[in-house]
């Protein structure tokens, strides 16, 4: 038998073999005589064995073994994610492609959801190293290899190939300096920035638009109801993650903008403290008001996202007022976190339907959680009123500040920008080439951009402006949400999701997380809430909010998982646009290329031992 090189090599390097002469043949190898009996049987089982942790390798682990159970990706939680690519049931490679294949049968076909602006252009390569990087030293952290799209008003990085443009033509193809501080964070955690969502162009700051509509990505819809509104202004991220588009989202919030797309989407949606996430790297519209939170299917995955993108940043003077520590968000997900705890319903004006419009079908599956929170422990104080709640209902301060805010903020972003081929520098520059692009930014039934004009009119810092801010901060704060934690003694305060329930937090700048309720009734009246959305509709989700002081995130993320698990509300109904794509199709495409591989890799690895039992027939 002719021994190749490198068999040779292997058996050589082993000491296994030396060479005779032959009258015929010259110097042929032989085993040397020590390895004749059962050390040359025990070398080679140390390479049958070599050669079999090769095929597990390549398989792909536990896949060598058989069909893993794979977790579905409607519903699948980052650690049940993050648990099959530890054992090796797939990997980040198959999860993006997975994700890209799901995204393309609902996003602009079917469907046409319009959720997704594009997709990373080089997420397969990034999933690749990854998934090496897992194979030699493990995991980063809880979020290796696993696939986020953020909303188009977070930065990230233009040499990757996607834009950042909060759903304007205006900023296509502009660079931005570097990645926001909170994609930052998640990339070194290990995160794949798979893509970016649609939003309401301008996070809902242009002017008075549907909801879920941008210039650039069109009219991003529910998944629930056919055409219903997805909420905004991160509407597009909360659909991302309703029907596993991804295995999260990042969306951002200056007054509802997460809350609301989170429980229309079914979702768990996190309005983090103004300050305990960095703003640096986002376009803004008031910096004191604006936050970033994660949305997600669970509690827990919002938890590990939390954890990672938390913290101070120095580009951002509002993070340097936060705690020092960021805390492990996991280890608040107790199913006993609300015994004992003192539950508060502020019912004055934000459970009145004349007030907020909000259907009675939503206050009814309220008054079912209160009892249901009060089965888990929780005392329940009823009601807990805020002395400024029909203040808060009928104050135009939000509005002041908001505008003043946008255009010296605004300004700064883009002056700030290292090239933008539009030209366009301020916001003067953002209204002109609106105007003079009619087609593309104001089309018929979205022509408004009375946000953008309303800010360019203000003046700057001025007495009306420092009223205005002392007086949103007073209602939200000492005359709002501590007024009636610290009156009733309470850990923590509820309402429907619904409504105008994100107001106080807003103004105050405090937290918010919502969780899955409950769903419209099918005989719900259905009305137009924009140009071609509606809502309410049958089988539209919404939420539970727990509210709380400033950073008590940690608490409220209990509540919230609590009430997640003695509910389990996401289940109880599916969404109508489902992708049909999961993991198995790439799972079994990249073993069948793998045992083609094999055929190859395994007859060289096999060589020295048939060569061993060729020279040694007795074996």
């Amino acid at each position: 038998m002719s021994l190749p090189q490198y068999a040779r090599a292997a058996l050589l390097s082993q000491g296994m073999i030396g060479y005779a002469s032959d009258d015929k043949r010259g110097l042929v190898p032989t085993l040397k005589p020590q390895h004749r009996r059962r050390p040359l049987l025990a070398r080679a089982a140390f390479l049958g064995l070599a050669a079999f942790a090769l095929i597990v390798f390549a398989l792909g682990g536990t896949a060598a073994f058989g069909s893993p159970e794979l977790p579905d990706l409607l519903d699948a939680s980052i650690a049940e994610l993050q648990a099959g690519l530890e054992k090796g049931d797939f990997t980040s490679v198959d999860l993006v492609k997975a994700y890209l294949a799901r995204i393309e049968e609902v996003n602009l076909r079917g469907p046409t959801l319009r959720a997704v602006l594009e997709t990373n252009p080089v997420a397969l390569s990034q999933a690749a190293a990854l998934d090496w990087e897992r194979t030699l030293y493990g995991p980063r952290s809880a979020l290796h290899g696993i696939p986020i799209i953020v909303k188009d008003n977070i930065a990230t990085l233009a040499s990757e190939g996607m834009n950042t443009t909060a759903g304007s033509y205006a900023l296509l193809g502009s660079i931005v300096p570097g990645d926001a501080t909170v994609v930052e964070k998640l990339r070194k955690k290990g995160a794949i920035i798979l893509g970016k969502a649609n939003l309401s162009e301008f996070s809902h700051a242009k002017g008075e638009l549907a909801s879920g509509w941008s210039a650039r990505g069109g009219q991003c819809t529910n998944p629930y109801y056919p055409m219903a509104d997805p909420c905004g202004s991160s509407a597009g991220s909360g659909v991302v993650s309703a029907i596993g588009l991804a295995a999260a989202a990042l969306g951002t919030e200056t007054d509802g903008s997460i809350v609301c797309p989170s429980q229309h989407s079914n979702l768990v949606g996190v309005k983090p403290t103004v300050g305990l996430t960095s703003r640096w790297g986002v376009i803004p519209i008031s910096e004191h008001q604006d936050t970033i939170g994660p949305m997600t299917r669970w509690v827990s995955d919002a938890a590990s996202i939390l954890s990672i993108m938390s913290g101070r940043d120095s580009r951002d003077n509002y993070t340097l007022a936060a705690p020092a520590l960021v805390p492990d968000y996991s280890k608040a997900l107790d199913p006993y976190a609300l015994k004992g705890a003192r539950i508060g319903v502020p019912r004055k004006a934000f459970m009145e339907s004349n007030y907020t419009g909000t259907d009675e079908s939503v206050h009814e599956v309220f008054e079912h959680a209160i009892e249901v929170i009060k089965q888990l422990g929780a005392e329940i104080i009823d009601p807990a009123d805020l002395p400024s709640a029909y203040d808060i209902m009928q104050s135009k301060r939000e509005h002041t500040i908001g505008s003043t805010d946008m255009k010296i903020d605004m300004n700064r972003y883009l002056a700030n920008l290292v090239e933008v081929p539009t030209g366009v520098r301020t916001l003067k520059e953002l209204i002109k080439w609106n105007d003079e692009h009619a087609d593309l930014e104001l089309p018929t039934n979205y022509t408004s951009q009375s946000s953008l004009i309303a800010a360019q009119a203000t003046t700057g810092f001025n007495a009306t402006y420092y009223e205005a801010l002392f007086e949103d901060y007073k209602m939200g704060r000492e005359d709002g949400i501590d007024y009636a934690l610290k009156t009733y003694k309470l850990d923590a305060l509820i309402l429907p999701s619904t409504g105008r329930t994100t107001q106080p937090a807003a103004i105050a700048g405090y937290p918010i997380i919502t969780v899955p309720l409950g769903f419209y009734p099918q005989n719900v009246t259905i009305q137009a809430s924009g140009p071609v959305t509606v809502y309410p509709a049958p089988g539209v989700p919404f939420g539970l909010s727990f509210l709380g002081t400033e950073y008590s995130e940690y608490t409220l993320m209990g509540y919230a998982y609590a009430f997640e698990r003695k509910t389990m509300t996401r289940l109880a109904a599916k969404p109508y646009a489902i992708p049909q794509t999961q993991l198995a199709e790439f799972v079994a495409s990249r073993s069948a290329r793998t045992r083609r591989a094999l055929r190859v890799t395994l007859k060289q690895a096999l060589a020295p031992l048939r060569f061993l039992f060729a020279v040694c027939p007795s074996l």
